[in-house]
């Protein structure tokens, strides 16, 4: 019995229906991904590295499950939201395992692909500017110093990385972006090692003159 247009159009609209409600879920899974990765980033800078490990694991699952679900339905998942997604895991990833030990975590530790790691990796810069801040705040030049070393070492490495200007789009923008934010965090610790030497100074010549104001009065 040959098939009737009504119900041909009834079962495109079938599917159509079903891909959608795909593409809902799992972009609300991508939201849900990237919201743990940003949520580890932000525990991490709370000094609560345990915490934020537990979010990356959830955000780990969440991404597992997508790509498996590519395999079936790869149009859907594949796309700008999910490499923006996997792009923060990564920044979280490599800054949390940096804040654990010195090393970076490799893309194939964490599961994703080079072009996204190399983004993620991009803007660990503005997480370590973060970083020095809050050390020049609690007067510990010497981490601030170190978090710079560490932002240059990311940006020096990148901008070697000639061909991948051409293979990972975006990276660029973001590694223009990474400059600035070096730039402004030299000159902050710049500017607070001048302070403390000048307020040592003070000190010192403070010291001396009591000093000799004692003598005086002895």
């Amino acid at each position: 019995m040959p098939v009737t247009l009504k119900n041909l159009l009834k079962e495109i609209k079938r599917e159509l229906t079903q891909k959608e409600e795909i593409r809902e879920n799992t972009h609300d899974c991508m939201r849900k991904a990237t919201s743990l990765s940003k949520q580890a980033i932000l525990l991490s800078h709370q000094k609560r590295l345990g915490e934020a490990k537990k979010q990356l694991e959830k955000a780990k699952e969440i991404l597992s499950k997508l790509k498996e679900k590519a395999k079936e339905y790869p149009a859907i998942i594949y796309g700008g939201m999910f490499s923006a997604a996997l792009q923060e895991y990564s920044e979280a990833c490599i800054f949390v395992k940096l804040l654990e030990e010195p090393r970076f975590v490799t893309p194939e530790e964490i599961d994703v692909p080079p072009a996204d790691y190399i983004l993620g990796l991009a803007d660990v810069v503005g997480e370590f500017r973060r970083l020095a801040l809050d050390a020049l705040r609690e007067g510990d030049v010497e981490k601030g110093e170190k978090c710079l070393q560490t932002m240059d070492e990311i940006y020096v490495e990148l901008e070697a990385l000639d061909e991948a200007y051409m293979l990972v789009q975006g990276l660029r923008r973001k590694n223009d972006v990474a400059r600035r934010i070096i730039e402004s965090t030299r000159g902050d610790i710049t500017q607070e090692v001048r302070r403390k030497a000048l307020e040592d100074s003070l000190r010192r010549f403070e010291q001396r003159q009591e000093k000799r104001e004692k003598t005086k009065q002895g």
